[in-house]
């Protein structure tokens, strides 16, 4: 429900912004792998819900290994339709050779590509750059490289490293101890495999985790082949955080770079993980260097259709608005496909929720409104806590599939609970409680028609 009309007070009720609807919010892409990729893929394009954690997984590698063949930040982000390199298990991760004795101006070596190798790998052995493998190879822009591939290596020292497929070592050593760990709060499994040196795979397939790799905080794992001693990751102390008009529990882990789980389990929040304003949170491995993002005052003004909002609902919009447009959000062409096979899958005829979306946001999932409405679905965050209580689960409105998740279901109670369809629709823009107690409002009516002409549309 999303109210526009300055009568509607309905606290479930979204907001739109003139147009085409609100604007929203959503940030985190949905952690649940839609497939497995295989092992030894040399490419692959990142769809919506991929993380570089469930790619590792799903290909047998490392987030490690991802990070350094792709050149990501710290945090590994990525985005809808970027290409990655995926190296394979068989990667060697040893660290290049020992440089060789210095020799005068090394002539070009050759080197034969096998399995799972990328370019920047290669040219870290070498003590080459990429850049110079791709001028002397003529490779394109993506420095693609295939297995059994000759590449002539520029500037490479007299002597080669050991090449990848050496004999066995007349003497093994043998298999490295399991360690154990016991999990913090706020951790990931990803972030564990990095710290003691061995791959996701490994930690799930020791400890039967499910192939969402999910762990809890106090659980203790077996770390195959993982150092005894792993770099002690450093522990922030916690930050304290203020709740201002407007915010979300999700939207706050997201600004500390530490997840939903953690501020629930540090401040003893309910399964709603509901704050109020005012309110001081803890806030667990957060950097002390990250203070909350100040609110820009250009990207979301503060009236729509004729009513001015609250400043600190203002604020909270724009810190919405850019942390997405930092991040990076799917197409709307992606959005709109989330949008309809969400719908299908909770029993909400597509066409009804595809013409909400294009309605309220036109599938832009970077737009945020002065109300502080959120995505795709314009969702502001009181009614994401009713939407999370409707399917029984918390609801992460800054999550491009949780803010789809959150509109469907507000629509089909909707459905569910009105007389007819364009009352329905009438409440998700009033308010249900709105249209019983006032009628429809003259925009309200015009919201209605809106709808149900893009319903043909997408029927």
């Amino acid at each position: 429900m999303r109210p526009t009309s300055p009568r509607a007070t309905e606290t479930t009720v979204r907001r739109r912004a003139a147009g085409t609807g609100g604007l929203g919010l959503a940030l985190v892409v949905a952690s649940v792998a839609q497939g497995a990729a295989p092992a030894a893929a040399e490419e692959y394009t990142v769809q919506p819900g991929d993380t570089v954690s469930h790619i590792a997984l799903r290909s047998a590698t490392t987030v490690r290994q991802i990070v350094a063949a792709n050149g990501l930040d710290a945090r590994a982000t990525i985005r809808t339709g970027q290409r990655l390199v995926i190296p394979s298990a068989a990667t060697p991760t040893a660290a290049p050779a020992p440089a060789p004795v210095a020799t005068p101006a090394p002539a070009a070596l050759s080197h034969r590509v096998v399995s799972g190798e990328t370019v920047s790998g290669i040219a870290a052995r070498y003590g080459t750059t990429v850049a110079a493998v791709v001028a002397a190879n003529g490779l394109d822009a993506r420095a693609f490289v295939r297995a059994g591939q000759t590449l002539s290596i520029p500037g490479a020292p007299g002597s080669a490293p050991a090449p990848v497929a050496t004999p066995a070592p007349a003497a093994a050593p043998p298999a490295a101890a399991t360690t154990t760990h016991r999990v913090a709060s706020g951790e990931t499994v990803s972030g564990i495999a990095a710290r003691y040196g061995t791959t996701v795979v490994a930690v799930v397939a020791a400890n039967g985790l499910d192939d969402r790799a999910r762990i809890r905080a106090g659980q203790t794992l077996t770390i195959p082949g993982g150092s005894a001693a792993p770099a002690p990751a450093p522990a922030p102390a916690a930050a304290s955080h203020r709740v201002a008009a407007g915010e979300t529990v999700s939207g706050i882990a997201a600004r500390y770079g530490t997840t939903v789980a953690a501020v629930v389990a540090a401040n003893g929040l309910d399964a709603r993980a509901f704050v109020r304003v005012g309110q001081t949170l803890t806030i667990p491995g957060a950097a002390p260097t990250a203070p909350p993002v100040a609110a820009p005052t250009t990207l979301v003004g503060n009236t729509f259709a004729g009513r001015t909002y609250p400043q600190a609902t203002v604020d909270a919009a724009n810190r919405n608005k850019a942390a997405l447009l930092a991040a990076g959000v799917p197409s709307r062409a992606e959005m709109q496909a989330l949008v309809a096979s969400t719908a299908r899958e909770m029993g909400l005829d597509p066409a009804l929720a595809l013409a909400i979306a294009h309605q309220e946001s036109g599938f832009n999932q970077a737009a945020v409104s002065p109300a502080n409405a959120i995505g795709t679905m314009q969702v502001i965050p009181s009614s994401g806590t009713w939407a999370s209580q409707l399917v029984g689960r918390q609801l992460n409105l800054l999550d491009p599939h949780d803010n789809v998740v959150a509109g469907v279901a507000i629509l089909r109670q909707l459905v569910r609970s009105a007389p007819d369809l364009p009352t329905a629709i009438a409440g998700y823009y009033q308010g249900l409680a709105g249209v019983k107690r006032n009628g429809m409002y003259a925009d309200t009516r015009r919201y209605v028609a809106s709808v149900q002409t893009l319903m043909t549309r997408f029927g």
